[in-house]
């Protein structure tokens, strides 16, 4: 007699989160479990439901705070949850977390997973960083299980008494892991890579959006200045402008545009050729969850120079595979960009080192055993 599939609903508020998050993980888990993937309606669910073979469904929810749409999304949750009937509601984006959280406990599913790949309250200020932090108890509360994606990330949980729950990292962190056959210099990246490198210049490259909290002011300024004494180096900003956020300063933009070492090449679709470009990952950031574009560069064999936050500082070993620095530190960033042309040995070691300790630590079979381990544990 077959036996029917457990149902988990995994719920982002975005559909690029679960795109390009858990891209081949929904497939894996699929095999075992009834899995339905639930985010607001996008082009990119639309892509989860091909690639992935998973039902879809499309829910509404709004990123920012906005009591009508949050209330009217709640109220569309509980509406699937009682349709659906699963055994497991897992979310893992913040707004998901609460309206999922919330309507899971409220229509009694036994198994509520929220995952945290990071906290925006410790950057927010008043009235805004009272409520951030209020919904987070609240998603917690309702949750039977916290994940939070890292050590960083639960010690803030920890700190800001925002759980007094066990917290569950699965594995050594990370949401998906990284395919470590993908993130490699294939005869076919090296190709790619050959349209963006420079014969006989040093490349530094940063990955992300070009705005303030990634620390791409103090970038821009220490690489200026550090270029200015060494014409044959170059920076790669790899990622789009997002004005209407946090946009950098006019002179970080002006610089950007006017100074020819630095290339703004927009956002793309695949990192790799660029990486596979470059000599050194910067990624001067302000705050993080788990940043995947560390451990994507240093699969792809770069050292790593990365400030003293969550994620960044569990993926990068001081020493060993990057360089550990202070947060908005312009100081401590320009000397230590000095430091990879005045002690070439030694970045040539820590390079040697890069993807090997990605691999020790995150490679994504690996981290998907724990998981499938972490599902089997909650069955009871």
């Amino acid at each position: 007699m077959k036996t029917e599939k457990k149902k988990v609903l995994r719920v982002s508020t975005i559909p690029l989160s679960l795109n390009l998050l858990l891209k081949g993980q929904l497939k894996m888990l699929n095999e075992e479990y009834e899995v339905v993937a639930v985010s607001s309606p996008g082009e990119d669910l639309k892509m989860v439901e091909e690639r992935e073979g998973v039902r879809i469904v499309e829910l509404p929810m709004e990123r920012r705070i906005s009591l009508f749409k949050d209330i009217r999304s709640l109220w569309a949750m509980i509406k699937l949850i009682r349709k659906e009937k699963p055994w497991m509601v897992y979310s893992l984006t913040p707004k998901a977390g609460l309206v999922t959280m919330i309507a899971g406990k409220l229509c009694g599913v036994p198994v509520r997973v929220h995952m945290f790949t990071g906290l925006v309250f410790p950057t927010a200020t008043g009235l805004k960083r009272q409520i951030l932090m209020f919904t987070d108890r609240l998603t917690c509360f309702c949750a039977t299980v916290v994940n939070p994606e890292g050590e960083g990330v639960k010690r803030d949980l920890e700190r800001y008494h925002i759980s007094s729950k066990p917290l569950t990292i699965i594995g050594n962190g990370n949401i998906n892991g990284l395919d470590m056959e993908f993130y490699d210099r294939t005869p076919e990246v090296l190709e790619r890579a050959k349209a963006y490198q420079k014969e006989g210049t040093t490349t530094y490259c940063f990955v992300g959006r070009i705005v303030g909290d990634k620390g791409i002011n103090e970038l821009v300024s220490a690489f200026k200045r550090f270029h200015a004494e060494h014409p044959a180096t170059r920076l790669l900003l790899v990622g789009p402008f997002e004005d209407n956020l946090d946009p950098v300063s006019e002179e970080t933009r002006n610089t950007i545009e006017t100074l020819s070492a630095i290339e703004a090449v927009g956002w793309q679709s695949d990192v790799r050729p660029f990486l596979a470009a470059s000599d050194v990952f910067v990624f001067p950031s302000y705050r993080e969850g788990f940043p995947n574009v560390v451990m994507q560069a240093g699969a792809l064999g770069l050292p790593s120079i990365v400030t003293d936050i969550n994620g960044s500082n569990e993926i990068i070993r001081n020493g060993e595979n990057g360089v550990i620095i202070p947060s908005k530190d312009e100081e401590a960033l320009y000397q230590t960009l000095k430091d990879t042309l005045e002690n070439p040995d030694k970045w040539k070691t820590i390079a040697a080192n890069a993807r090997e300790s990605i691999a020790r630590r995150y490679e994504q079979q690996m981290l998907w055993k724990e998981i499938k381990k972490f599902y089997k544990q909650q069955e009871g």
